[in-house]
C-alpha cells in the first residue's frame, strides 16, 4: 500500500493542477475583448527654457508644456477580474540622434468602474517633457497618444493605444529681440 507521504503528494500535485488550470481559463475568459472609445487634443503647445525643481538635472535646458483635453471612457476594460486600469498620454517623436522617442507626459490610474470615464479639460502636462538633447531645436513635429494597460487579478496584461492626435509641429522657443530666452521658469516637475 502506498504510504501517507505518497498520498499526500498525490492529492497536493493534482490539487495544485487543478488551481492552474482553473487560473489559465480564468485568463482566458476574462482577457478584455471591448476596447473603449475615447478622444484626445492638443489645444496648445509651448517651449519654454526652465530647470526642474524637483530633478537631479537642475541645468537650465528646454521643456515642452502641452496643453490637451482627453474624453474617453474606459468602462469596457472592467471585468470582475480588472484590478485597475493605467491610463497615460505619450508623447512621440523623431529626433536627428534617435529615431523613436516617447516620453509619458500624464498619467492616471482608474481603480473602479465609476471612475472609467476620463473627462478632462485645460489639462497641463504632469511630468516634465524635455528632449535628450537638452533641447527642442531640431525636432520639429510630435505626436501624442492616450495608451491604457488593465491589469488583471489573475491572468495577462491587456494593452492598447486608444486615440492618437495628428503630427503636430513644434514651436518655436519665445525669445527676446536679442536671441535671449524670455524667462527661465521653474518647473515643478
Amino acid at each position: 500500500m502506498h504510504s501517507s507521504l505518497q498520498r499526500l503528494n498525490t492529492i497536493s500535485a493534482f490539487a495544485t493542477s487543478v488551481i492552474l488550470g482553473l487560473l489559465v481559463f480564468i485568463a482566458a475568459i476574462s482577457y478584455p475583448i471591448h476596447k473603449p472609445s475615447g478622444t484626445v487634443q492638443v489645444n496648445r503647445l509651448q517651449v519654454v527654457q526652465g530647470r526642474a525643481r524637483w530633478h537631479m538635472d537642475r541645468k537650465v535646458q528646454d521643456y515642452m508644456k502641452a496643453t490637451f483635453d482627453i474624453d474617453a471612457d474606459f468602462t469596457p476594460l472592467f471585468n470582475w477580474n480588472t484590478k485597475q486600469v493605467f491610463v497615460s498620454l505619450a508623447a512621440e517623436y523623431v529626433s536627428p540622434s534617435h529615431a523613436v522617442n516617447q516620453a509619458v507626459i500624464w498619467d492616471r490610474i482608474v481603480r473602479r468602474k465609476q471612475d472609467a470615464h476620463v473627462a478632462i479639460e485645460g489639462e497641463v502636462n504632469k511630468y516634465g517633457f524635455r528632449a535628450v538633447s537638452k533641447s527642442f531645436k531640431n525636432i520639429t513635429d510630435v505626436t501624442f497618444t492616450l495608451k491604457w494597460n488593465a491589469m488583471p487579478h489573475v491572468g495577462a496584461l491587456a494593452y492598447g493605444d486608444e486615440a492618437r492626435t495628428g503630427s503636430l509641429k513644434v514651436p518655436a522657443r519665445a525669445l527676446t529681440a536679442d536671441g535671449k530666452p524670455l524667462k527661465v521658469e521653474t518647473l515643478f516637475y
